[in-house]
């Protein structure tokens, strides 16, 4: 059994070149792959689900229903960028969209999957935003204007973004220890694995006596950041590690 997880891809048609390597990777799983799993910003922005076409991402949504259509199944979870991906993208992609956080097992090891966000307790700007774009009536209504203008929206949003970015450390962008404990604790897990601080890396944390595994994955701007799971074993990019922990 062969899965993969990978996150915060932002597709955009602005960077042609992650895209293609986007394809590239589905055409080299396709023949091993049970699963893969999208952990969150698979899109740079996403506005709506019948705008498929003016993002540029119809393409996307073909690899991903070659894959789904080949026997891989594809999960998706929502990150903070693509917060609006809906029905339709399931529907025409064949991906299932998982609840952020979510629990699998594997070999009897139970493993938490989130995007990481909610985890970034530090960074309040960003809790607000979320809280925001969680709010039902703030997506009915968002969803509600015509595609330009969501557009215009959703491009505002990202400068801003950046701005915030800019001037704020990565040390408050990125997870708060206390949150991920909590988390682990909450739901006695032995894997946590994660994206969105685009810091990729295998964390060993003791608790209560036991060795848990943090896991995040990292971004596609200049590398196609992987987590493999097969025969027992997890490699991240080039990092393998043994599993279950020693």
């Amino acid at each position: 059994m062969t899965l993969f997880f990978i996150s915060d891809l932002h597709l955009t048609s602005k960077r042609p070149k992650t895209t293609e390597l986007f394809f590239e990777f589905l055409s080299t799983i396709k023949p091993t792959a049970k699963a893969l799993y999208i952990l969150g910003d698979l899109f740079e922005f996403w506005v709506g689900d019948d705008a498929v076409k003016t993002v540029g991402q119809t393409e996307v949504f073909s690899a991903l229903k070659h894959l789904t259509e080949g026997g891989v199944s594809v999960f998706f979870m929502h990150g903070n960028r693509d917060f609006l991906v809906g029905d339709e993208f399931a529907d025409k992609t064949g991906c299932r969209i998982l609840p952020d956080p979510s629990e699998m097992t594997l070999d009897g090891l139970k493993v938490l999957l989130t995007h990481g966000d909610s985890m970034c307790t530090d960074d309040t700007a960003h809790q607000q935003f979320r809280d925001l774009v969680n709010d039902p009536d703030w997506r009915r209504e968002f969803l509600s204007y015509p595609i330009n203008e969501r557009m215009e929206l959703a491009l505002t949003a990202r400068s801003h973004s950046a701005l915030h970015k800019s001037m704020t450390s990565m040390e408050v962008m990125d997870v708060n220890p206390a949150a991920v404990e909590r988390e682990i604790r909450r739901r006695n897990v032995d894997y946590l694995i994660h994206g969105h601080t685009h810091r990729p890396g295998i964390h060993t944390l003791d608790i209560n006596g036991k060795q848990v595994k943090r896991i995040v994955l990292g971004d596609w701007y200049e590398q196609s950041s992987v987590l493999r799971y097969e025969g027992g074993k997890l490699w991240l990019s080039a990092k393998e590690m043994e599993f279950p922990p020693a």
